[in-house]
């Protein structure tokens, strides 16, 4: 499970227009007509063509757990491309990205100040350059330990620096034990 990953996506999704197929012989049909027939969706499902094809006829209707799990995430990755594409443009030009956290912080800095890292609730906009980070990031196969390190010089700039008006000296943001992150566009 990748939570920074999957994070950016649920935020991404929120922005469509109209909901994906419920049903999976909806959703079969789907994926058939955006990868141009039933071979290419057989291989990428990791099923036999005749499946897809009864599927798609409404012969089977109820695929088994790990199938509709796969079933899903083909769709929504492939699901309105346009408005995906709009709304992380608009968030890496304009609008930026909020981010909600519970994770253990804390952070480098010099001697005599508090850097224990420690439990913390933050709900953060970062500015747009961030967001366009973080998606670019997403877009050429990042890791989730490399969307978290992102995310931890954005809060540094952000959240403990407040974009350069203090903590000047601060080195390096810890970001660790992350209990749950959600992002919002």
């Amino acid at each position: 499970m990748t939570l920074f990953g999957d994070g950016l996506d649920a935020a991404v999704q929120k922005s469509f227009t109209r909901p994906a197929p419920k049903s999976a012989p909806a959703q079969m049909r789907y994926l058939v007509r955006q990868l141009k027939g039933t071979r290419p969706v057989a291989q990428t499902l990791r099923i036999s063509q005749r499946t897809v094809e009864r599927y798609v006829k409404n012969q089977i209707r109820k695929p088994r757990p790990d199938l509709a799990a796969r079933l899903e995430r083909e769709v929504k990755a492939r699901w309105q491309p346009q408005i995906r594409a709009q709304a992380k443009e608009r968030a890496a030009t304009t609008g930026g990205i909020v981010i909600d956290t519970r994770a253990r912080i804390g952070y480098t800095a010099p001697a005599g100040t508090t850097d224990d890292a420690r439990i913390r609730h933050l709900t953060v906009a970062l500015p747009p350059q961030y967001a366009a980070r973080l998606f670019d990031a997403q877009q050429t196969g990042a890791t989730d330990q490399q969307l978290q390190q992102i995310t931890a010089e954005a809060l540094k700039e952000v959240y403990f620096q407040d974009n350069g008006r203090r903590a000047g000296q601060l080195e390096e943001v810890r970001f660790t034990d992350v209990e749950h992150v959600e992002f919002d566009l």
